[in-house]
């Protein structure tokens, strides 16, 4: 997002900050526009499937409800059981999906006891052994649970024998013959109905494409991704006719952001999931096929000066889940020019940023960043308050607003 983007004209002041300068720091905004502009994008992309909401990259209701209001946009993802139960609650929708298996006892009970939430609710399972502890927790003769089946869409470059995997490890079930073998164990299994495969291409979907200044690193990336969707291609299609064969299946769900093109491609898959490409993190500022705006940021204070072309921030340990690298520490906006402290990073209660456009900030200044990833800055802010043109509209609240934490 450029400079001119976000300064109101004839003025030099920059319009977030003409928004929020009756709001105390920190805080997080919501530019709707971007939202909006990048849900669309997402659609474009889709190339006519529909698009599964990610609840897990948004937590946020009010931002899960703007998604599924736009065309191309039907059911979520949701990553937690108890989640599930809550937005059905709410009336979110009447298809939720858990895309990871659940071993929350009290809410495979709840689920059992509630008819209508058993009509609406999906859970993932991966092996008998999840039928197994669902069967345990909810007792002999359980109302009917439906469930989807989990796939390994990973690549495995030197063959499935060999140890060397490319891409998230989740389900066991690699080889079609395998899923095949689970599926007929559950439909052979009383309470239990299949309705769905899910698999989620993360080397694809997750793996930006066009790293910035590595260019070795971004060819082999490619590489990577092109020979990994065709070999996934044939073995989700083949997986996907042997269990259609068992039964009949509401969806086949896979891909994510980063993979919508390639995953829309394969002719087995029904619909895709998309969640953190409507907000624009920076993992997703890496590819070369899309980029998406940044959507949700958030501003922290100036608290210190202690050198010039340092100034240090309030809060700001906002880092994101996953391999614990610097692309998963926040990235300082706006002004541009400043950048995080290799030796501190971003700090639980003090966060130095670093350059020649600190020497123009004085204590109270806000210093814009922006999350690496969709939905984890929710979890570190009860509300988000929602910017349409220059002004705050309305202050919206995150799960956590609402009193909600889901692990």
């Amino acid at each position: 997002m450029s400079g001119s983007t976000l300064a109101k004209p004839g003025t030099g002041q920059d319009r977030y900050e003409q928004a929020t300068a009756h709001l105390d720091p920190p805080f997080a905004v919501v530019d709707v526009a971007a939202f909006d502009s990048n849900a669309r994008d997402l659609v474009r992309r889709a190339g006519g499937l529909p698009i599964r909401v990610v609840s897990k990259s948004l937590r946020c209701r009010y931002l899960v409800e703007r998604a599924l209001a736009q065309p191309g946009y039907r059911g979520i993802m949701c990553y937690s059981l108890a989640e599930a139960l809550w937005l059905h609650s709410a009336g979110m929708s009447d298809d939720l999906l858990v895309a990871y298996p659940t071993a929350d006892r009290g809410a495979l009970r709840a689920l059992a006891a509630n008819a209508t939430a058993r009509q609406h609710i999906t859970v993932t399972v991966d092996s008998a052994a999840h039928l197994d502890f669902i069967d345990a927790t909810l007792g002999e003769g359980h109302p009917e649970i439906r469930v989807c089946l989990e796939l390994d869409v990973s690549w495995r470059p030197l063959g499935d024998r060999a140890a060397v995997q490319i891409g998230t490890w989740r389900s066991p079930l690699r080889e079609p013959a395998q899923a095949a073998l689970v599926a007929e164990a559950i439909l052979a299994r009383p309470g239990f109905v299949l309705v769905g495969v899910l698999g989620y291409e993360g080397q694809i979907a997750g793996l930006g494409d066009s790293p910035p200044g590595n260019p070795v690193r971004a060819a082999l990336v490619r590489a990577i991704q092109a020979r990994s969707a065709a070999e996934l291609r044939e073995r989700r299609a083949e997986t996907v006719r042997r269990i259609r064969a068992l039964t009949t299946l509401e969806f086949v769900n896979g891909g994510g952001t980063g993979s919508l093109e390639s995953t829309a491609a394969d002719e087995s898959v029904t619909e895709l999931a998309a969640g953190s490409g409507l907000v624009g993190p920076t993992l997703f500022d890496a590819y070369r096929k899309f980029r998406p705006r940044p959507a949700v940021m958030f501003a922290l204070p100036v608290v210190r000066r202690p050198a010039p072309r340092i100034a240090t921030l309030f809060s700001g340990g906002y880092v994101a889940s996953g391999t614990g690298t610097r692309d998963r520490l926040p990235t300082p906006f706006r002004p541009a020019g400043l950048r995080l402290s290799r030796v501190e990073g971003a700090g639980e209660v003090q966060t130095p940023v670093l350059g020649v456009a600190a020497d123009g900030l004085r204590i109270g200044d806000l210093v814009w960043l922006r999350h690496a990833k969709g939905g984890e800055l929710a979890e570190r802010l009860t509300e988000y308050h929602v910017i349409e043109d220059a002004a705050v509209t309305r202050s919206v609240p995150t799960y956590r607003g609402e009193g909600q934490c889901f692990g």
